[in-house]
């Protein structure tokens, strides 16, 4: 019954964001044209972003400890705009692991990952990862040890995260594309680890 309600609300939502766009178009405050200029733009913008970022962080250590202490301004480095947002970057350890929620609605940073999969987007991850975060990884297929803390970070309207995993094992001679390709959209949320290809 649950996930009736949860299409039926997003079947309102997205009849009413039509109605606001045409009567916009209407009225000129925008074109047609605009519309669809912005949505290539959102459509361009996908995990790969992320993923250059993460493996320039490997590869360049004065670049890591600059995206960690201001991920926005790591991410412009790179000609990723992030905009007004505050983009937090949380390194992964071999004693911390973290996991990204909104609990709240789907905050997410689009600019670099592209639109959130729809499990980031539903009730039952966002109230599950926070109570459980061990279990819901494991449905994932992620074994996270014991011993290993996990902690899970809440996004917010004007703040976002992603995660910089742990290198994988083995890829020392990888050069950095190479070492992008093996960074997933998964990984950057936290819900998985980047493994080297083999491993994949």
């Amino acid at each position: 019954m649950k996930q009736t309600d949860e299409a039926d609300s997003r079947g309102y939502y997205r009849r009413m964001q039509s109605a606001i766009e045409e009567l916009l178009i209407l009225k000129g405050v925008f074109s047609g044209a605009d519309v669809e200029r912005e949505v290539k733009a959102m459509d361009s913008r996908n995990p790969g972003r992320g993923a250059k970022m993460v493996a320039r962080a490997w590869v360049d250590p004065a670049y890591k400890a600059r995206a960690l202490h201001n991920g926005s301004a790591a991410a412009e480095e790179l000609g990723f705009a992030v905009g007004p947002l505050r983009l937090i970057v949380l390194e992964d350890t071999p004693r911390v692991h973290n996991v990204i929620v909104c609990t709240l609605c789907s905050c997410y940073p689009r600019m670099l990952l592209g639109l959130p999969p729809e499990w980031y987007k539903s009730s039952n991850y966002r109230s599950r990862v926070v109570r459980e975060p061990r279990t819901v990884l494991q449905e994932f297929g992620t074994r996270i040890p014991d011993d290993v803390e996990i902690r899970v970070h809440d996004s917010t309207a004007d703040m976002r995260y992603m995660v910089l995993p742990l290198r994988p094992a083995g890829t020392e001679g990888l050069d950095e594309e190479q070492l992008a390709g093996l960074v997933t959209r998964d990984s950057l949320i936290g819900v998985a680890m980047a493994k080297a290809a083999a491993q994949a």
